[in-house]
């Protein structure tokens, strides 16, 4: 990102050009990053409702969109955004004297969303409760014990601190 002021005589940016300079802490260019790249595919919130309705087994069109509110125009689209994106797969089924509809599926790559509702869940649990309380709670059912989200490093360290994580980016390509 560049600035330009009457002052810059012959300063010289990142262009090169005369009467640019780089804004202080700004980067020149976005930063490539693997949350925008999965935000272009679960960053809208119809999304993200739909994902969050067919892990908790809402599979059809229509119960999919009364437990959502969706649009039925919207709610068509993010599905098959969802199914091209390789989060869902449609199957299909059919009722005794009905006929074929499709139901959706999370894939491998769906379910490995689920910590990402988790912890938006988590978030909201904690910073937008009402008086009432969390609307749901979730625990395992293997032993009753309320489920979190957490950082966990690959060495089996908890990290209560986010500050305590670190960002290499990797080296740009080269051609």
């Amino acid at each position: 990102m560049t600035w330009r002021t009457p002052s810059d005589h012959g300063n010289r940016g990142p262009t090169g050009m005369p009467g640019t300079a780089t804004v202080p802490g700004m980067l020149a260019a976005p930063r490539i990053c693997s949350i925008a790249r999965a935000l272009e595919v679960v960053g809208e919130r119809w999304s993200l409702l739909v994902i969050r309705e067919v892990s908790l087994g809402v599979r059809r069109f229509d119960a999919i969109r009364a437990a959502t509110g969706a649009p039925r125009a919207v709610l068509t689209d993010r599905l098959a955004g969802l199914v091209a994106a390789g989060i869902l797969e449609r199957v299909t089924y059919r009722e005794e004297g009905a006929r074929t509809r499709w139901e959706y599926r999370l894939t491998q790559a769906g379910r490995e969303l689920t910590p990402v509702l988790s912890a938006l869940r988590q978030w909201g649990d904690r910073h937008l409760v009402d008086d009432d309380g969390p609307p749901a709670l979730f625990t395992h059912s293997g032993c009753g014990a309320s489920v979190r989200v957490q950082h966990i490093c690959d060495a089996g360290h908890v990290i209560e601190d986010p500050r305590e994580i670190s960002r290499t980016a990797r080296p740009p390509a080269t051609a």
